[in-house]
């Protein structure tokens, strides 16, 4: 790794993408949350049969609904795919991507600028920390300033032991109940996006409580709230009280599994999943009650089944499908304006 350290006055008012730093117009309709390049097996299923490497009409819908178990899903490793997708997506009339995983999901930063420049997609990347389970021992035993410092260097030198800058914190991982490891990795994370002027963004825990619990944290840390997004809030936050009490603490809520359709969630069969039209009724509840400036839009792509290639909708669904589905649904330009360009583009932007 050779990079010269940034400062953060070389950053304020601009966008850092693996392939360089950009002015924020440059952006155009961005995802805020989705995977490109990651193993996001658990720990577990590594040393198991890699069911899911390929998927065909047979398995698919065995694969996508849990009736099997397919370590070989949860990789997405081909750069020749990834590019394929990405220039559908640049098709369908997305600009740009956040791509979020962080450590334990095995980042490649070096693939996704290979990827961004042949589909001439913006990429962000992101950096930090997920979820304990997929942490090594050395990490879980880093101090909070020596995890700041790593988020901070892989922000102005270079992330993953390679030159290519991350451009935004996250996502951080959380599970509920919380570990007072992740807590300490939030924390972090919280010194770093002061540090930096970066956004941060976070995985919360399959609890309808949790991600309060993650913002009263925030604010008690001194984090910058309205460049705080909680994600996840489509599988995780069914109620309209607990959604208005998040959102008053400003911070920007995200629901980002558009494109699953099914109300089964086999990571949680406790809850009933929404599809696309109830999630854009519950982002028009936010917006009649005056929080559009805190809703981001995404579909979390990290299963090879929902790649187009493999019968799945798809990084280009959200602008082929549910931006007109929104305006069958009397959303505005203008809304549909914030949520897809000026909101990314706040929140990517270094202040």
């Amino acid at each position: 790794m050779t990079n010269e350290r940034l400062t953060r006055q070389e950053l304020v008012g601009r966008v850092q993408t693996v392939n360089g730093l950009i002015a924020p117009g440059r952006l155009g309709n961005t995802l805020l949350h989705e995977h490109v390049l990651l193993d996001i097996r658990p720990p577990a299923w590594k040393m198991m049969e890699q069911v899911g490497d390929v998927i065909t009409l047979e398995n698919r819908f065995a694969i996508d609904y849990g009736e099997v178990i397919a370590p070989g899903n949860c990789v997405l490793n081909d750069i020749e795919v990834a590019v394929r997708e990405l220039k559908d997506l640049r098709a369908s009339g997305g600009q740009s991507l956040v791509e979020v995983s962080c450590g334990g999901l095995h980042p490649d930063p070096v693939g996704l600028q290979r990827v961004a420049a042949a589909s001439d997609v913006s990429v962000v990347m992101g950096c930090g920390y997920y979820v304990e389970e997929y942490l090594s021992p050395a990490v879980l035993g880093r101090s909070t300033d020596e995890i700041a410092g790593e988020i901070v260097d892989q922000m102005f030198v270079g992330a993953w032991g390679t030159d290519v800058r991350a451009g935004i914190i996250g996502e951080i991982g959380c599970q509920a109940p919380w570990t007072l490891n992740e807590r300490k990795v939030m924390n972090a994370a919280v010194v770093a996006q002061n540090e930096t002027g970066a956004a941060l963004t976070i995985h919360p825990g399959r609890d309808p409580d949790q991600p309060q619990e993650i913002a009263n944290f925030l604010a008690g840390a001194g984090a910058r709230m309205d460049r705080c997004v909680i994600s996840h809030i489509d599988r995780t936050i069914f109620d309209d009280e607990r959604m208005f009490r998040l959102a008053d603490t400003g911070v920007v809520i995200e629901l980002d599994l558009f494109g699953m359709e099914t109300s089964y969630y086999k990571l949680n069969e406790a809850i009933d999943m929404p599809n696309d039209a109830q999630r854009l009724r519950s982002i028009r509840k936010l917006i009649d009650r005056g929080h559009l400036n805190q809703i981001a839009m995404s579909q979390d792509i990290c299963f090879r089944s929902r790649l187009g290639c493999h019968g799945g909708h798809g990084y280009g669904h959200m602008f082929r499908n549910v931006v007109p589905l929104m305006r069958r649904r009397d959303f505005d330009d203008a809304e549909i304006e914030r949520i897809f360009r000026e909101t990314p583009a706040r929140l990517l932007t270094f202040v």
